[in-house]
């Protein structure tokens, strides 16, 4: 009998708290507490002076006691959780895979859209270079920004060359070597959303291009995107349509209604978040022209 990942957590979360107590009591009543008190009478750990009728008392004494039998079983000790783990790192810590908790092949990877290296002349055809690439292998420091793109057919279709490649600010800044990145989907979400968290630690800015639409500046706040990449606003409100705009984002419209109280009158997006949510309209990714701009989303100017 193998322990389960259910009862396997709940374990490490007794670990944890014995850290800071003598002792731990837990319901019998309680599923995992059942496949523990099974699981110890088959490997005859001894447990009648820690039971009454209701309760199963922990304590270190008895971890020691699941821990030498997990040992000599080959598997891992309790306080070492499998989940996030790959088979490959649960197998060194042990015989025993946490089936359905291990990390997904894909967990790491990225999807990203690079300058074509003169080296590869076999894609001499083409102008970039598509890459699935673990993140953590990528040197943050080697570039200046992040853009990040929503779709990916749009992400296939960007050059890097002639598009969002200036920041308008106060003083204009350059984008010379950005790291282009599709945002993900059941693939590559997880990858891009830890490279984010890393990204910000960077301080550069991370530009988020998708579709002007609720649920596209929703994902760009949520994944602390510095600013929106659009079209110029004078452009942008021609081209606008209501066909844009699903009803299905009602619910998500709320939360950027919050967000355009927070900006001050004079916030560079201020104006677009009106636009999209006085007039409700939108417009999709695919239909933005080459001339790009860098919105700030945050609370601050830049």
């Amino acid at each position: 009998m193998t322990l389960s990942s259910a009862a396997r957590r709940a374990l490490n979360e007794v670990e944890r708290r014995l850290r800071g107590q003598p002792t731990l009591e837990k319901a019998r009543s309680a599923k995992w507490v059942k496949e523990v008190e099974a699981w110890c009478a088959q490997q005859d750990i001894d447990l009648r002076a820690r039971q009454n009728v209701k309760t199963l008392r922990f304590d270190r004494d008895l971890l020691s006691k699941i821990n030498r039998v997990l040992e000599s079983l080959g598997q891992a000790p309790l306080g070492v959780s499998l989940s996030g783990l790959t088979t490959s790192e649960q197998a060194y810590l042990g015989s025993e895979e946490a089936k359905g908790v291990g990390q997904r092949p894909r967990f790491r990877r990225v999807l990203v859209n690079l300058p074509l290296e003169s080296s590869l002349s076999w894609l001499s055809a083409e102008s970039r270079q598509y890459r699935d690439l673990d993140w953590p292998s990528i040197d943050l420091g080697a570039f200046d920004a992040l853009i990040q793109i929503e779709n990916l057919d749009s992400f296939y279709a960007f050059s890097g060359d002639t598009e969002a490649n200036v920041i308008r600010s106060t003083t204009a800044r350059r984008i010379c070597r950005p790291l282009v990145i599709y945002r993900g989907d059941k693939h590559y979400g997880g990858g891009f959303a830890a490279l984010a968290r890393a990204w910000m630690d960077t301080g550069k800015p991370h530009g988020y291009l998708g579709d002007f639409d609720a649920s596209g500046v929703s994902f760009a706040l949520a994944s602390q995107s510095t600013h929106l990449i659009l079209p110029p606003l004078e452009w942008l409100a021609a081209k606008v349509t209501g066909d844009h705009l699903p009803p299905e984002q009602t619910k998500t419209q709320a939360v950027l209604r919050q967000h355009l109280k927070s900006l001050r009158r004079d916030h560079p997006l201020q104006p677009y978040l009106a636009l999209m949510l006085g007039q409700q309209r939108g417009l999709r990714q695919q239909w933005f022209g080459a001339d790009l701009e860098w919105v700030p989303l945050g609370l601050g100017s830049d």
